[in-house]
This record gives structure tokens, C-alpha cells and sequence, in this order.
């Protein structure tokens, strides 16, 4: 009798339909209700009617638009942002090899647009702009004519900049600076002229900036092949960059008695510029600089007298300078605060002389292009020092990091990611107790004590141990830090694929972020995380947990979870309540069930939607009729059917004949043993 009822019951189930719910995506997308609007790439002709007129910010690239007049944008008066860019496009269809080319921008074009602060222009060939073609914004800041074919300023309307705070003039045919006549520059603070075909800069032509504070100028990729004595003179800017030029010895003497913030010497790789040397920096002495960059130069005869003209610099970079080491006796330098030496040729840590810098805050030797030698002492009279970073540079210590680190007791900011293994002995940061972020990624760590290598980090608030091969069985592994909010166990295993009861997390109830990503999870136990009451953002995905595993969340309510590229098919009803109170889900990349065995999951999803994240990939893994559906579309009737019915109509039918049967059967058999 029994297999004959599952058999009859698995035919109903069997039975229940299942279907979809279409989607459609509007035109133009919408970013932001009744505001923002991208409308890029789609082949539009002109403005659709779908877009409200409550519209501020407009994304209209590549679309065909050669012309731009008063009754273009009309409808759409309250826009704040406006791009119209176009570039060179290669595609299946032809009409996408140019986009947008406006060629002409007629008079009054934006004239009933008063809120309207940017517009971008970027990569159209204009041959037109009329006089009165940008009156009417009453606070336009931001004009982008980058790649435009701009040969002369003259081309560029002055009517109505009077705020204007950018003007980007990059990638055009302009060899001189000199600004139209009146053209108002009391606001500027941006003014782009990189790559374009300007060689020579005069005192007429900077004369026109004298309105302008702490303006920001930028001739990358020009060439500066001569400066008028006095152009810049007394004169004060936020930045200059002047990168690519292949003599800087007419830069630094151009720039004589001017007052620059940041300054940015740098060059390129395809530039065969002339090697640096002492007599470089003699207009240097002349200036007052904060800040130089002087990225992928090549030094010659580097000796302590090349930097006798950088005594009052505050940050200097050196990135890609193909430095071996900087030489010792380098006096002066006692303003330095920032110092930036990546992706250099460095052998040991203490080639680089610190002690010449006494001030430092900041160092970085990032990328080292020779495996890196930490020494010992190498950096002990920097005292002052908050922020090292030695990533990414082949570093290996059996012993770290005490003697290495010795004396940087004000170090907040530590970086030893991207390294070779590291040796971690019992309280291996003795020696920067002011420790607040500690990068440990992907460096294999070999704690050698039974106690915990950070337990005197008190103040520690950021630890990144991702993919480090740690011991996860260590229980004290974490043990004082207590001040802990962030922490990044991605790419670390657990015995068995699990986390249990009792784990190294216990140490760290401070905890607001929680990130174990990768991890190879299987499981989860019920109070793994029973001491993380602060915990705000836990990402779980790219493991394996089933739907059982969100048990571990009902202590914790309001956070970002995560569950993304997991194993989980079903979650029964029972688990939901723990999903119910999470603030963000993620669920995406799951082999989700979308059968009726799973429907108060699906139910509960959809009356939930406002929580999920990244809906267009929470897709069905079953039945194959749905494989690939996103889950908010799935619609399953899990009622019974005709044919389940005509199931159950012959089943209770040859139930009652088998009762009448064997209600004959009993009375005959009493009947004869009267």
C-alpha cells in the first residue's frame, strides 16, 4: 500500500506547472528616478519622448546628432549634466563606426537652461560653435572640448564663463595658449591643454591668467621647447604638469620666482628624453615647490649635490626612475614628508638612506623590480614615519618584523601584501604599537608561536590576511586585537570545511566587516559567529555552503550578506526568518531550485526584492525548463492540476473499493466462525 500512495503523490508533484514572467528593459536606461538617464549608444536621432522632463542628468554618447539647436534639448530645461562625446567606434553594424559627430552648435542653444553645469563635447569634429551658443547656464563650470579639432582659442565662445571653473582643451591642434580678449578667467581652476602642439609659452600669453588662483595647468605631451624669462613669474598655481617634455632645464628656468604646489615633471615610455643630472634642477633653487614628480626619468652621476635645490620639497616621487639606490650625505632635506620610490631596482631596503629624510610620513617602495632585502635598522631614524608600504616586492624574512621595523613607533599604515613568506615570531609588530591597518595579502605567513603574532595591536582596525595559507586551527591567532573592525580571511581553508563552534574568531567581537570569500566553506555551525553582535557586512560567497548554512545568522540582524556563487538549491521555510532580517542580500550564481519543492523560498524572494542584490544573475539551475530564468520572473502553480487530480480521483476510488472489499472480507470471516 505504501508505494502504491508515493507513487501517486510523486505523480501530483510531477504534475505542477511552472511558468515565466517576461522582462523588458527600457530604451534609455534610468540610473536614478525621474534624474539620470543613459541614453548611450542607441542609435537615437534625437531626444526620446520617454525622458521626463525632470531630467538633470543626460548621458547621450554615440547616438547621431551632427547638429545641436534651441529646440534640441528644449523640453529638458532642468539639466545639470550633459554628455554628447563621441569617438571612433568599430562594430557589427555600420552605422556605429561614428557616433554623435556634432559639427555645428547654433545660436542660444542652451538658452532656457539656467541649471546646467557640465557639458561634454569630447571627440566631435566642430566647425561651428555660435557666439551666443552657451548662454543662457548661469552657472556652467565644466566645458569639455577635448579631441575636437580646436586649432585656434579664438573658436571658443566667451559669452556667459564667467563662472566657468574647467576648460579642457586636450587632444587638439593648438600651439598657443593666448586666450581671446575679456575671455573671463577669475574662476578658472582647471585649464587642460595636454597633447596638443604647444612648444613655446611667453609672458603675453600667461598675462591672461593673472585672474586666475591656484589654477590647475596641465601641457602634458606638449614639448616645451622654450619659456620666456618672467611668464611665470610671481605667479601661484595649485598645479603645473608639464610631463613628456624632453628638456627640463628650460622648464625649471621658465619657472623662475613662481609658487607651485604640485609640479609634474614625469615622463612616458615612449619618450626618449635626455638623463637628468645635477645642473637639471639649478632653476629649482629659483621657485618655491611643494611637490615634484619626476616618474620613469633616468638619472646620470646621481650624487647628494642633485638634490641640493630640493631642500624645501615636501613630496618628491621617484616611481620607475631606475633607481639602485640614492646616495648618502644628502643633506637639507628636512621639510620631506612624502616619498615615493616604486617600481625601482632596489637590493636592499637600506640603499635607499634614510636617514637623509628625518621628517618622513610617507614612504612607498611598492613594486620593487629586485627581490627586497628588508636588512635591519634600515629605517630607524624615521620616527616620524605613519605610512610604509613594501608590497609587491619579493620580501622574505624567517624573522619578521621587529628588527626590520625597529624604531617606527608612530607607524600607522603597514603594507607587506604581494610578498615571498614572512616568518611571523610571537608579538612580530613590537614595534609599531600605533598599528591601525596591517595588508598581509597574499604573503604566506608562518606564525611560529602557539600565541598570536598581533596581540600587542591594540589599536589595529583593518587587517587584511587574505589568501595568506594561514592555520585556521590557531584559536589565538587573533587574540588582542580588540579595537578590530575589518578583517579578511578571502582565499584561507578551514579544517574540514568548516567553521565550528569554537574558531579564532571568538578573540575579535569588535568586528563590523567580515570577509571569508573563497574559503572553500562547506558548512557553517549553528554559533560559529555567536560573538560577532557588531558585525555589519559578512561576504560568504564564492564558497560552497548549502541553504542550511544560514542558520549561523539568526543572532545577527541589519547587515550586508553576501551568499553569492555558493551551493545553495533550497532554503527551507524554517531558515527565512534569518534572511528576513538582513538589511542586503546576495544570492546570485546559486544552482537555485525553481520547483514547488522550493516555493516558499521563491515567495518570500519576491516579496523581498527591495533586499536582493544583483538580480540578473540570481538565476534557476532547475528544471532545466527554467535553467538560466531569473528568479524574480519564475511563476510556479503549485496547486494540483487536472491530471493530478484524475490522480487522486482513481486512487481514493480504488481506496474505497479495497475498503469494501475488505469490510466484506471481515464479516465473511466472522460470520463463518459463529
Amino acid at each position: 500500500m505504501a508505494p502504491c500512495v508515493s507513487c501517486f503523490l510523486l505523480a501530483v508533484l510531477i504534475s505542477a506547472g511552472c511558468k515565466a514572467i517576461p522582462s523588458s528593459d527600457p530604451k534609455c536606461t534610468e540610473k536614478e528616478g525621474n534624474r539620470t538617464y543613459n541614453c548611450e549608444n542607441l542609435g537615437l536621432r534625437e531626444i526620446p519622448d520617454t525622458l521626463p522632463n525632470t531630467t538633470e542628468v543626460l548621458e547621450f554618447s554615440f547616438n547621431f546628432l551632427p547638429t545641436i539647436q534651441n529646440t534640441t534639448f528644449s523640453r529638458l530645461i532642468n539639466l545639470i549634466f550633459l554628455d554628447l562625446t563621441s569617438k571612433v567606434k568599430i562594430s557589427i553594424y555600420p552605422q556605429s563606426l561614428c557616433r554623435c559627430q556634432i559639427n555645428w552648435v547654433h545660436e542660444d542653444t542652451f538658452q532656457s537652461h539656467h541649471q546646467l553645469n557640465t557639458i561634454v563635447l569630447t571627440g566631435n569634429p566642430l566647425i561651428f560653435m555660435a557666439e551666443t551658443s552657451l548662454t543662457g547656464p548661469k552657472l556652467l563650470k565644466h566645458l569639455f572640448l577635448t579631441q575636437t579639432g580646436i586649432s585656434n582659442l579664438e573658436f571658443i565662445p566667451v559669452h556667459n564663463l564667467e563662472n566657468l571653473e574647467s576648460l579642457h582643451l586636450g587632444s587638439n591642434h593648438i600651439s598657443s595658449i593666448n586666450l581671446p580678449e575679456n575671455f573671463p578667467t577669475q574662476n578658472l581652476k582647471v585649464l587642460d591643454f595636454q597633447n596638443n602642439a604647444i612648444h613655446y609659452i611667453s609672458r603675453k600669453d600667461t598675462n591672461a591668467l593673472e585672474q586666475a588662483t591656484n589654477l590647475s595647468l596641465n601641457f602634458n605631451g606638449n614639448d616645451i621647447k622654450g619659456i620666456e624669462p618672467g611668464a611665470f613669474n610671481s605667479k601661484i598655481f595649485q598645479s603645473l604638469k608639464f610631463g613628456g617634455s624632453l628638456n627640463l632645464s628650460i622648464v625649471f628656468k621658465g619657472l623662475q620666482n613662481c609658487t607651485i604646489q604640485s609640479l609634474w615633471l614625469g615622463t612616458f615610455e615612449d619618450t626618449d628624453d635626455q638623463d637628468l643630472t645635477s645642473a637639471t634642477f639649478e632653476g629649482l633653487c629659483d621657485m618655491s615647490v611643494e611637490s615634484i614628480n619626476l616618474q620613469k626619468h633616468h638619472f646620470n652621476d646621481l650624487s647628494s649635490s642633485t638634490f641640493r635645490c630640493f631642500t624645501r620639497l615636501q613630496e618628491l616621487d621617484l616611481t620607475a626612475a631606475h633607481l639602485k639606490g640614492l646616495p648618502s650625505g644628502i643633506e637639507g632635506m628636512n621639510s620631506l614628508k612624502k616619498l615615493v620610490l616604486n617600481a625601482n631596482n632596489f637590493d636592499q631596503l637600506c640603499q635607499i638612506n634614510a636617514a637623509s629624510f628625518p621628517s618622513l610620513r610617507e614612504l612607498y617602495i611598492k613594486g620593487n623590480m629586485r627581490k627586497l632585502d628588508l636588512g635591519t635598522r634600515c629605517l630607524e631614524k624615521l620616527e616620524t614615519l605613519q605610512k610604509l608600504d613594501l608590497s609587491h616586492s619579493d620580501i622574505e624574512a624567517s624573522d619578521c618584523c621587529n628588527l626590520q621595523l625597529k624604531n617606527l613607533r608612530h607607524l600607522q599604515y603597514l603594507n607587506l601584501s604581494y610578498n615571498e613568506p614572512l616568518g611571523l615570531e610571537d608579538q612580530a609588530f613590537k614595534e609599531c604599537p600605533q598599528l591601525e591597518l596591517l595588508d598581509l595579502a597574499f604573503t604566506h605567513l608562518r606564525v611560529k608561536a602557539p600565541h598570536s603574532p598581533f596581540q600587542n595591536l591594540h589599536l589595529l582596525r583593518v587587517l587584511n590576511l587574505s589568501h595568506c595559507l594561514l592555520d585556521t586551527s590557531n584559536q589565538h591567532l587573533l587574540a588582542g586585537l580588540r579595537d578590530l573592525r575589518h578583517l579578511n580571511l578571502q582565499g584561507n581553508s578551514f579544517q574540514d570545511g568548516s567553521i565550528s563552534k569554537t574558531n579564532l574568531l571568538q578573540t575579535v567581537g569588535s568586528l563590523e566587516i567580515l570577509i571569508l570569500s573563497s574559503c572553500s566553506l562547506l558548512s557553517i555551525d549553528q554559533q560559529a559567529f555567536q560573538g560577532l553582535g557588531n558585525v555589519n557586512h559578512l561576504d560568504l560567497s564564492y564558497n560552497s555552503l548549502t541553504g542550511d548554512s544560514t542558520d549561523a545568522l539568526n543572532h545577527l540582524k541589519g547587515i550586508y550578506l553576501n551568499l553569492a556563487s555558493n551551493n545553495i538549491r533550497i532554503i527551507p521555510p524554517h531558515l527565512l526568518p534569518a534572511l528576513s532580517q538582513q538589511s542586503t542580500i546576495n544570492l546570485s550564481h546559486n544552482p537555485l531550485d525553481c520547483t514547488c519543492s522550493n516555493i516558499h523560498f521563491i515567495t518570500w524572494y519576491k516579496e523581498n526584492l527591495h533586499k536582493l542584490e544583483d538580480l540578473e544573475e540570481t538565476t534557476c539551475a532547475n528544471p532545466p525548463s527554467l535553467r538560466g530564468m531569473k528568479l524574480s520572473n519564475v511563476k510556479l502553480h503549485c496547486g494540483l492540476t487536472g491530471m493530478g487530480i484524475f490522480f487522486i480521483v482513481v486512487f481514493v476510488f480504488l481506496l474505497i473499493l479495497l475498503l469494501i472489499f475488505s469490510v466484506k472480507f471481515i464479516l465473511r470471516w466472522k460470520y463463518q466462525h459463529i
